[in-house]
């Protein structure tokens, strides 16, 4: 008994110890990797498939996105370095489709409208800020 909990304590121990070493990824204001001196943003791992998210260097969350075979497809939300949701919408095969939405840090919509295989159809809608 005592053998297998050992044997299942170190397993886990290695596990914990491959997940929080994974290297960190510096980037710059267009997401091209950098040295972390000049990097504005960055995200752990190296993997461009699934879910990725990456952060701002203060590490608050910048934008999660899903990556299918290293192209953007589904659900894109990007957030304010204070936390507030500034932009959500959705990829398909790589390029925006669908509604897409943009917001003040107040949590109001600033401008709303479609996309079409990444190109703006039909009437954007603004909305000003009246504080």
């Amino acid at each position: 008994m005592k053998k297998s909990s050992l044997i299942l304590l170190m397993i886990l121990g290695f596990l914990s110890i491959s997940f929080t070493s994974q290297e960190t990824i510096w980037l710059d204001k267009n997401l091209k990797q950098t040295t972390q001196d000049k990097a504005v943003y960055y995200k752990v791992g190296k993997k461009l498939d699934g879910e990725v998210s990456y952060f701002y260097r203060s590490r608050t969350l910048f934008r999660k996105v899903f990556y299918v075979d290293g192209k953007l497809e589904g659900i894109f939300s990007e957030y304010y370095n204070t936390g507030e949701l500034r932009e959500v919408g959705k990829y398909v095969n790589g390029q925006r489709d669908g509604n897409w939405k943009v917001y003040y840090k107040t949590g109001k919509i600033m401008k709303k409208g479609r996309y079409s295989k990444g190109a703006k159809v039909g009437i954007w809608k603004v909305f000003y800020k009246n504080d």
